[in-house]
């Protein structure tokens, strides 16, 4: 089964997104910024979904949540912004912090994350001939989002979220939102009403075990935008999309050139060097595969630290960072580094069971350096003094 997706809706005005064939990113801005703060949450898996949890943990603390005016999310990202976009309508705001966060949205992740769902899924979707890994693997996203579509997620009065998957098609990032979906070369479908399970599937549909996600549309209610080239029906009639990875796993293109201050989770798993790489037919494209990815990821990651460098607002945070190295007088981190810290950017990115103690590191480190990277660079966000919210897992071992 596949989603059939499209409803009526006028073209998009103001509301048009920014697409190019290629990434803005160390570009000059030749328009000006609006205000506001975007948040970019990578993929990497259930590890990436964990880690962006600890970042929004943080972020909900410095009343920073409904100050966002857009997040953007990929793969192990969207699983975590999927479950704050379907649960901010539960969220009790007060004085910009939801006092009510733990309860609604980090639990439900930690339960979902607690779970093997990619491996029954695919052998499910190759076993049964009527239905697809995608299909399978959507179901399982029910139980984080239900029915829910993307035309139920929150208005105006929140974060635009922006769900990125890849197209096998055309090679381009597709930007799924409530108010549009959108691949460049093929054009914009308005308002489409896809399930949000099957959204956050196509985003986190890793090759070649998970992917393709297919999703049916109805090429009538597409509209043309500049650059479209690929405007017949059969482009729009159906997409068939991979993890959103492998075309930009930060999420940067679409906030880089539009909002003032950016903030940059990063979750990805850092390059391994081989002493003796593979030389046979099967596993040797995969390094190349690897390596190529790789570059793509170090190209977009000097460009995001040359602007920050050259006067840009924002900050970035990876989870392969010494802490130390965003000390500064006055700035200390809330935690150490230590081998246990260095070690959870080498943690499986699977989709398959964390245990508590996995769960607890990696949400503390991704919160301990959301704090320490926003007190560093973006100080005027980060004015409120934080603590670890898994304290069982605390992270906190003395140097030396």
């Amino acid at each position: 089964m596949t989603q059939l997706a499209g409803t009526k809706g006028s073209e998009m005005g103001g509301d048009m997104p920014k697409m190019g064939a290629a990434s803005n990113v160390g570009a000059k801005k030749s328009e000006k910024l609006e205000e506001g703060i975007a948040l970019c949450l990578s993929g990497g898996g259930f590890r990436a979904t964990l880690f962006n949890l600890g970042t929004l943990w943080r972020l909900n603390e410095l009343r920073l949540l409904p100050a966002l005016k857009a997040i953007t999310c990929v793969s192990g990202g969207s699983i975590t912004a999927g479950i704050l976009a379907h649960r901010w309508k539960e969220l009790v705001f007060q004085n910009g912090t939801a006092s009510n966060f733990e309860m609604v949205v980090a639990r439900p992740l930690q339960e979902f994350c607690a779970k093997r769902i990619a491996v029954p899924s695919a052998l499910a979707g190759i076993l049964n001939p009527f239905r697809t890994i995608g299909d399978e693997m959507s179901e399982c996203y029910e139980q984080l989002f239900g029915k829910s579509t993307l035309q139920d997620l929150p208005g105006d009065d929140a974060p635009l979220f922006i769900f990125y998957a890849t197209s096998l098609q055309t090679g381009r990032s597709v930007r799924m939102t409530r108010r549009y979906l959108a691949d460049y070369l093929v054009g914009m479908l308005p308002h489409p009403d896809i399930s949000l399970a099957r959204v956050v599937a196509a985003s986190s549909a890793f090759p070649p075990i998970l992917s393709p996600q297919i999703i049916k549309t109805n090429p009538a209610l597409w509209v043309d935008t500049e650059g479209a080239i690929l405007t017949d029906e059969k482009w729009r009639r159906e997409l068939v999309l991979t993890d959103g990875g492998a075309y930009d796993n930060m999420g940067l293109e679409a906030v880089w050139d539009r909002y003032e201050t950016v903030l940059v989770s990063d979750a990805g798993a850092p390059f391994t060097f081989d002493e003796d790489p593979p030389a046979d037919w099967v596993r040797q494209p995969i390094r190349v595969m690897d390596i190529m990815t790789d570059q793509a990821r170090a190209l977009r990651k000097r460009w995001l630290i040359r602007d920050f460098k050259s006067g840009r607002q924002g900050a970035y945070w990876g989870i392969n960072a010494n802490i130390a190295s965003y000390a500064s007088p006055g700035i200390n981190p809330i935690v150490f580094d230590s081998d246990l810290t260095q070690s959870l950017a080498k943690i499986r990115t699977h989709l398959d069971p964390f245990s508590a103690e996995e769960q607890g590191h990696l949400i503390n480190w991704g919160y301990a350096l959301t704090d320490v990277a926003l007190r560093r660079w973006v100080p005027a966000l980060a004015a409120v003094p934080g603590e670890l919210p898994i304290k069982e897992f605390s992270l906190e071992k003395m140097p030396g």
